[in-house]
């Protein structure tokens, strides 16, 4: 294929995602607003796309670069000279790895044999706000995963239930700063204190704002503290693709002394082959995204970051205060860094007669702000939180937020207007009568129909929607373990060559 046509092709296929700068989108993409810095993260990507992060000795260009950047992560999170870290391929692999690292090092220190030779099942505590991360190394990595409930007006985790949790075969408890659902901060002081006097390790996960926190505290927020300062604090992780606007595929995960990181590193000389040694679950990766990451941090500098966190908390404090101006909707808790969380306020609110019935549906916003060209992100309820739309507020935010809060209050007025989107009550039934564990192709071509999405199958994929309210709706009614069955069977059907 010539290279014209070849780009035209590529642009085509991409006509129908989501715009990742220009403000429009408040999920899964960071707009710092500088398009400078789009220019050298990329130049930087392209000029390390092919080295390999396998072996340093071979490319110790790549190892300056990875000491340098776990170096200011270092400074950032106020560690002494005992911290050390590794870059990673994002949040989930630097959660995955404190996990991994945490069991190994409950096997090495204090075994995990009983009678007859077996391993206990060892396990994670974590806030029921705690990211899904931790779901999912405790699935790889065959833990038994905790969860624990948190104060429902604060969204912060409960350290009386965390304790509760704890015992022998536990090899790390979890912190948020912030919570993805909510941003809020835990309260890491009093769990530092509990993992000392329970010894055990405390990781503090930092992915979504590690790195926005320590500005606002310099801007004049009262932050909790949540860092290497804090007794007890064991391991953080922190994403610089996120809030540090470096291009996808760039974290780390950062220990209090290299006597925890050791478990982290896996080394292999029982094979035919070259030694294999990993620090991280990759072996080869490639160096531009540590690049352009180095890159964009000396680029930037600490006096642009500054700046756009400036105004990102300027644009997070307009958008509390516009959500306050309509009378639908509210806040979830008190946002600590840049990410915040609607929900709908209730009738009962306003006649207390009547039971706490929404007044809206999120899932119909969202619908509807997405047809104003905007993408806000729908959030199921779980565990007293109710369904919710999320926004994650960046350094391009701020100019956008008057016709995005003049969208919102449209998008709710036509919702209450229109019809509920809601599952017909004989889907309901049928949800209700699956078993998770039994769920058969027939039935879930039953649930792909209700959903709007057509059964697909036989070798077609099912439809990719753009309403998904009704989606959510029924995904929203369903207990979590058959909601899950269902989106892996969604998936599995959705990815057809």
């Amino acid at each position: 294929m010539a290279e014209g046509e070849l780009f035209a092709r590529m642009r085509t296929y991409r006509a129908d995602d989501l715009d990742t700068r220009g403000g429009r989108t408040w999920a899964y993409v960071y707009d710092p607003g500088r398009a400078d810095i789009d220019v050298v993260a990329k130049k930087a990507l392209v000029e390390y796309y092919d080295e390999n992060s396998l072996d340093p000795t071979v490319f110790p260009s790549l190892l300056r670069f990875e000491n340098e950047v776990v170096g200011m992560a270092r400074a950032h999170l106020r560690g002494d000279d005992a911290v050390v870290g590794n870059f990673t391929s994002g949040g989930t692999e630097s959660c995955m790895l404190t996990v991994k690292a945490a069991r190994d090092r409950h096997r090495a220190l204090r075994g995990d044999g009983i009678a007859g030779g077996a391993r206990r099942r060892l396990n994670l505590v974590v806030p029921v706000t705690a990211h899904a991360a931790f779901h999912k190394a405790a699935h790889y990595f065959d833990l038994e995963l905790r969860t624990v409930p948190v104060d429902t007006t604060t969204w912060k985790a409960r350290v009386d239930a965390m304790a509760d949790a704890i015992d022998d075969d536990t090899v790390q408890i979890v912190a948020s700063a912030v919570s993805y659902a909510h941003g809020v901060i835990d309260p890491i002081a009093e769990l530092g204190q509990l993992a000392l006097e329970r010894d055990v390790l405390l990781h503090v996960d930092g992915c979504i704002g590690g790195f926005v926190l320590p500005y606002f505290r310099r801007l004049g927020e009262p932050v909790t503290d949540f860092d290497f300062t804090v007794p007890g604090v064991t391991s953080i992780s922190m994403d610089f693709h996120k809030y540090g606007y470096c291009p996808k595929g760039a974290s780390v995960v950062m220990y209090r002394d290299a006597s925890i990181r050791r478990h982290q590193i896996w080394a292999t000389s029982s094979w035919t082959g070259y030694t294999v040694i990993n620090t991280t679950m990759q072996s080869t990766k490639s160096g531009g995204p540590l690049a352009a990451t180095w890159a964009v941090m000396q680029y930037v500098g600490d006096d642009g970051f500054m700046e756009i966190f400036g105004r990102t908390l300027e644009a997070r404090n307009a958008i509390i205060d516009g959500i306050a101006a309509i009378p639908e909707l509210e806040v979830m808790g008190t946002p600590e860094a840049s990410l915040v969380a609607v929900t709908s306020t209730t009738q009962e609110a306003v006649d207390p007669t009547v039971g706490p019935v929404d007044r809206v549906n999120v899932f119909d916003i969202c619908d509807r702000m997405r047809g104003r060209r905007w993408f806000v992100q729908p959030q199921l309820g779980f565990a007293g939180s109710k369904a919710n739309i999320h926004f994650s507020v960046g350094g391009s935010s701020l100019p956008l937020v008057p016709e995005l809060m003049a969208d919102m209050a449209a998008s709710v007025a036509e919702a209450q207007a229109g019809p509920t989107p809601a599952p017909d009550a004989e889907i309901v039934a049928l949800l209700e009568s699956i078993d998770p564990a039994t769920l058969d192709d027939a039935t879930f071509d039953l649930l792909l129909e209700g959903g709007g999405l057509g059964a697909g199958g036989d070798g077609v994929a099912p439809e990719v929607p753009t309403e998904t309210a009704s989606i959510n709706a029924l995904l929203d009614a369903c207990p979590a373990p058959l909601a899950e069955r269902v989106l892996i069977e969604y998936f599995n059907r959705l990815y057809v060559p």
